[in-house]
């Protein structure tokens, strides 16, 4: 939505295309009833589907086994084959026996434990039912940058084309992206101010996502992106191709500056690789059998080299916001259940479409928190084998306590129709059957990470 100004900014509004400025007019309190009955309605629309379920049985259940028990009740004795007392005793019985407490409790129960669980391993889930998926995944999409890389890169070099001087080039980076919160932006600043350069004020600034973005400075526009921005630009690769071709660092990314003229220079810009991406993609793939892709706006030289080293098996490279979203729903077609892992506005659109939107904690925007399902607290990429793994666990835990409520509750009915069953035998059933379920589910908090 475009905002001109005196336009109202609505709280839990998010900005990703352009620098602006706001004066607030309301405190938080004033949103907090609307923000309680919004937090309400995503709980009950978030469980499980295993959650809903009990829910449905049980609405049907319970009814049933009441109307079983007045029959058992009244029949026998009005048939003249029961005392009255021997009835009513037997649909007391039938009764405390079919109390569905123990299948109503048996998936929340381990729902809530696994939940807690994932916390405590630096896995925040917003809600049961993407928990259930993660254990469905069939492909993972990896973004690059503060992804399978730290997030926090650095400059390396600044080349300047022709008679430009590169504290030119580095300067009018450094004032289009005085206001961005992206990784690459934030060192390109951060040089600046480390070389002690006065950087220019903009006006109109604005972010072109999985491209780069432009400003005006001392009158004239100036623009900085990627490869595929200086073809955009209408500039041509000639020279930009003889730079790439002495880099093949998979380390390294490469930033253009230039205005409506001609290009003016590039920055190379540092991010180291995760340690454990290497890791997390060959648990990923030859563990759990599940697709890894690497799908990134970078070139596609950068892409290749980032998934040689780490051992993803498919690349797509120069990737604008609209292009991942259609990667990903390829993926579903493909692959079923597909998770999207990134921590940048790019990453936004395909994280919502996916299956499963899972956001970096520590690098990532506001837009992918806000976006995803699942954050990653301390940027672990392990933490996603483990997920999978947890997710499968809770839910062979909850058939388990399915099983065991039904089962229990079946051998017990059937000693009560057969006239052997007395009273505490079926409290002990039934608050048996409910212990079991807790204590089963309870397990789950004993779950360490181990990567």
């Amino acid at each position: 939505m475009i905002k001109a100004p005196g336009d109202p900014v609505y709280a839990g509004s998010i900005n990703y295309d352009a620098s602006i400025d706001m004066r607030a007019t309301r405190t938080e309190q004033d949103s907090t009833v609307a923000r309680i009955v919004k937090l309400v309605q995503e709980a009950q629309g978030r469980r499980a589907t295993v959650e809903r379920w009990a829910d449905q049985f049980a609405r049907y259940y319970t009814p049933t086994m009441m109307a079983i028990a007045v029959g058992v009740a009244l029949v026998p004795p009005m048939a003249g084959s029961l005392a009255w007392s021997e009835s009513i005793y037997r649909a007391l019985v039938l009764l405390l026996i079919a109390c569905p407490c123990a299948l109503v409790i048996s998936t929340p129960v381990s729902i809530v434990a696994a939940l807690t669980a994932a916390a405590r391993n630096g896995v925040l889930i917003k809600g049961g039912v993407f928990l259930e998926i993660a254990g469905r995944i069939g492909a993972v999409a990896l973004d690059k940058t503060g992804t399978l890389t730290q997030g926090t890169p650095t400059v390396g070099r600044v080349v300047a084309f022709g008679d430009i001087a590169e504290d030119t080039v580095l300067t009018r980076a450094a004032a289009i992206e005085a206001h961005s919160t992206h990784p690459i932006a934030k060192a390109i600043t951060r040089c600046a101010q480390e070389r002690g350069m006065a950087i220019p004020e903009t006006t109109a600034a604005e972010a072109a996502p999985g491209l780069g973005a432009s400003a005006w400075v001392e009158g004239r526009e100036f623009w900085l992106g990627n490869r595929r921005m200086v073809i955009q630009r209408g500039h041509g690769e000639t020279p930009i191709e003889a730079l790439l071709e002495t880099d093949d660092s998979p380390e390294n990314a490469w930033v253009f500056v230039g205005d409506s003229d001609r290009v003016y220079g590039a920055i190379q810009v540092h991010d180291t690789l995760r340690e454990d991406s290497a890791d997390a993609v060959a648990t990923l793939r030859d563990r759990l059998g599940i697709r890894v892709l690497l799908v990134t706006g970078d070139s596609t030289r950068a892409a290749r080299a980032v998934a040689e080293a780490t051992g993803v098996e498919e690349v797509f490279a120069e990737q604008l916001p609209e292009d991942k979203l259609a990667v990903i729903e390829r993926a579903k077609e493909r692959h079923g259940v597909c998770a999207m892992v990134g921590d940048g506005i790019n990453d936004a659109p395909a994280m919502a479409s996916a299956s499963l939107g899972i956001a970096m904690g520590v690098a990532g925007t506001d837009t992918a928190l806000e976006t995803a399902d699942i954050a990653l607290m301390n940027d672990d990429l392990r933490k996603i084998p483990w997920l999978i793994r947890h997710s499968r666990r809770t839910m062979r835990i909850v058939t388990q306590n399915v099983a065991i409520a039904l089962g229990l509750k079946l051998a017990v009915l059937a000693l009560a129709f057969a006239g052997y069953t007395t009273l505490w035998l079926a409290v002990l059933a039934d608050m048996g059957a409910s212990l079991l379920v807790i204590g089963n589910s309870l397990r789950l908090l004993a779950l360490r990470s181990g990567h």
